[in-house]
């Protein structure tokens, strides 16, 4: 285990090349500032990366950071301020990807959020071979998709490529509004769901907003009742 002196490294930063691809962004970008600095550490202590890593920066020396009017939240340190409660990378992941000693239990990491209740996840070896590579878990398929890129890849991405097709179909007209007005731990939620044949024309479902920890564990709850029965018939 590096200790925090040696994962904070102070002559070849990522955030100013965070800094960069912001200043020549698509969509707006905002970095929430980092209210939990106790947080930060602990996150960084975990991950076990340095702040030369666009993953180990975005962790420990920032708060937060929304992409596209927050359609998109990748966990940072943590933030909070009257209105909002944004969690630490670690602080979401503990009981869900790792167990209270941040031990790993599920073999991928939850790295960024979406309005939708996707979530985007570095795999460490539970989702396939491609140890380091993301997946998104697609709330209109409760499956892991490889997405084929890294970490840095994915937040590059996010900040200056084409987000608007890979949501091709999931912006509603009012989304906009509707997301101006959304607290940062909350997403929503879709009747009928995103994964039923129904739920497929976006703009006719109804939508509400929902603790993304609640979204989280009916998500969880859904996905393991359709393996159930995938496995009973196969």
């Amino acid at each position: 285990m590096k200790t925090l002196a040696e994962l904070i490294n102070t002559d070849e930063p990522a955030l100013p090349i965070l800094q960069e691809w912001i200043n020549n962004a698509e969509r707006p970008v905002e970095i929430l500032p980092l209210t939990f600095p106790e947080k930060a550490d602990a996150t960084l202590l975990h991950l076990q990366v340095t702040t030369r890593s666009p993953l180990g920066a975005i962790a420990h020396q920032t708060g937060g950071i929304l992409i596209d009017s927050g359609w998109v939240r990748i966990l940072g340190g943590g933030f909070e301020n009257q209105r909002n409660t944004f969690p630490s990378l670690l602080e979401w992941n503990t009981n869900k990807t790792v167990n209270s000693n941040n031990e790993a239990i599920e073999g991928y990491l939850i790295v960024a959020i979406d309005v939708l209740g996707g979530y985007f996840c570095i795999n460490s070896g539970g989702l396939g071979d491609d140890i380091g590579k993301i997946y998104y878990f697609s709330p209109d398929s409760l499956d892991f998709e490889p997405l084929d890129v890294s970490y840095s890849d994915l937040i590059y991405f996010f900040i200056c490529g084409n987000l608007n097709q890979f949501y091709e179909g999931f912006k509603w007209n009012t989304w906009q509004e509707d997301l101006a007005i959304l607290p940062l731990d909350h997403v929503f939620s879709f009747y009928p769901f995103l994964w039923t044949k129904e739920g497929k024309h976006i703009e006719e479902t109804i939508k509400k907003p929902i603790a993304t920890e609640e979204q989280y564990q009916v998500d969880i709850t859904y996905r393991k009742g359709l393996n159930n029965i995938e496995n009973k018939y196969t």
